[in-house]
């Protein structure tokens, strides 16, 4: 009975490995800059107005100034996440029920960094770093989901060297290469027997190449138009098994892919002080349908699950208003559907669901050669049951049912400078 609940183990970790994040839906990371938050990161594909967009379209680094180009960035990111007990079964033989968990969410730092350089007026060189995944969620060990994943810690590391070319006054392309390091640890209660039970552990990581591509069509002196995507990166991860109390100390690796994504964003001026924002993003989860798991000395498959995620879409619309010379203001609103397809589908470690941001921010000028920007959204995130069923074998299997009641609030810097 022991080897079978073992093997149920790693299946059941790795759901953490999605751990709800605040910014972009699913466990994606939307916060690349701090100038795009008072915008609701709207039309940001299109925006090039400092060296962020080298993650967001890297094409936009021809319209920057001629010389170097620096964006240094960060964003304090708070999210709470409470469970709501809904008619949760009891892992049999003897297991206390639980609680709901105290706040499954935390206060993280995102911080980016971007430099370009201009190689001549129409070739641009640039790099940027930025964590473009992850998230932690974290319950009591007395949470009632405990079973499912009480803790889920994911993190990704991108360096992103690009360069860009204008061709002529109307089109600019762009290119990037993406090198990843992904690193995940999931934590959960296992049913060992009557009333007993032991942490399990998973531990793993891997670094990986990706790409992306942007291209900017300035259709007329007001209006200008991007179009970026960004590659999917396969992580082979490697990394240890644990449970305590048990001879469980193995090798395992498992299969992560982030997925690919496309942004068509536009900016328009409608005069000197006023312009406009607007895109939509088109993000392939449907590439995640279920994670197959492997023994890392023997190469065995141990077992798969499922996720089911779908394709998702996020629109975001957003507007500039140039006070004096000195001060402008941002606003925006910003739509993001969520992979997770249905209540069943919904984890302890992903409790995410459709969500709409609201933002508003400021530019100021510290003088002809630099900037900061200010940038606060909040986000609003629907009502999330979740009817999710564990099971380790036997009698031990548990329906997880309740409600997450999710929000987020951001708050962003950024110093920009051209020399």
């Amino acid at each position: 009975m022991k080897k079978q609940h073992t093997l149920r183990l790693i299946p059941a970790l790795l759901m953490g490995a999605f751990a709800g994040s605040a910014g972009a839906a699913g466990f994606a990371l939307q916060n690349q800059n701090g100038s795009g938050n008072g915008n609701a990161f709207a039309g940001v594909a299109a925006v090039a107005e400092d060296a962020g967009t080298i993650f967001f379209n890297p094409a936009g680094m021809t319209y920057l100034p001629e010389g170097h180009s620096l964006s240094v960035a960060g964003t304090v990111l708070n999210r709470s996440i409470d469970f709501n007990n809904a008619g949760t079964t009891a892992m049999p033989t003897g297991f206390p029920l639980g609680t709901n968990g105290g706040d499954g969410g935390g206060t993280a730092l995102i911080p980016a960094a971007y430099y370009a350089y201009s190689i001549s007026p129409r070739l641009r060189i640039g790099v940027g770093l930025s964590p473009t995944f992850g998230n932690k969620t974290q319950y009591d060990e007395t949470f009632i989901g405990r079973f499912s994943g009480y803790f889920a810690e994911l993190k990704q590391i991108n360096l992103n060297p690009s360069i860009a070319y204008r061709l002529n006054d109307t089109v600019s392309l762009g290119f990037g290469l993406n090198y990843a390091k992904n690193e995940v640890e999931f934590r959960q209660m296992i049913p060992v027997g009557a009333a007993t039970q032991s942490i399990g552990t998973l531990e793993g990581d891997d670094t990986a190449w990706g790409y992306n591509l942007g291209a900017l069509f300035q259709l007329n002196p007001e209006t200008r138009l991007g179009l970026a995507y960004r590659s999917r990166i396969t992580f082979h991860l490697e990394g240890t098994q644990n449970v305590q109390g048990l001879v469980l100390n193995r090798p395992i690796k498992a299969e992560l892919e982030t997925p690919d994504n496309l942004s068509l964003a536009l900016q328009h001026k409608l005069n000197d002080r006023w312009e406009l924002l607007a895109d939509a993003t088109w993000t392939y989860w449907s590439s995640i349908k279920s994670i197959v798991v492997y023994n890392g000395t023997t190469g065995a498959r141990i077992t798969s699950l499922d996720y089911n995620f779908r394709d998702t879409y996020r629109v975001g619309l957003g507007a500039n208003y140039q006070m004096n010379d000195a001060w402008r203001l941002r606003f925006g609103v910003a739509y993001d559907k969520t992979p997770v397809p249905s209540d069943v589908d919904r984890t302890m470690t992903l409790p995410d669901s459709d969500r709409t941001w609201l933002s508003f921010g400021v530019r100021y000028t510290l003088s002809p050669q630099s900037t900061l920007d200010l940038g606060y959204s909040h986000i609003f995130f629907k009502d999330a049951p979740t009817a999710r069923t564990v099971a380790f074998g036997g009698p031990f299997t548990q329906t997880v049912r309740g409600n997450f009641d999710t929000s987020a609030d951001l708050l962003s810097v950024q110093y920009n400078v051209h020399f």
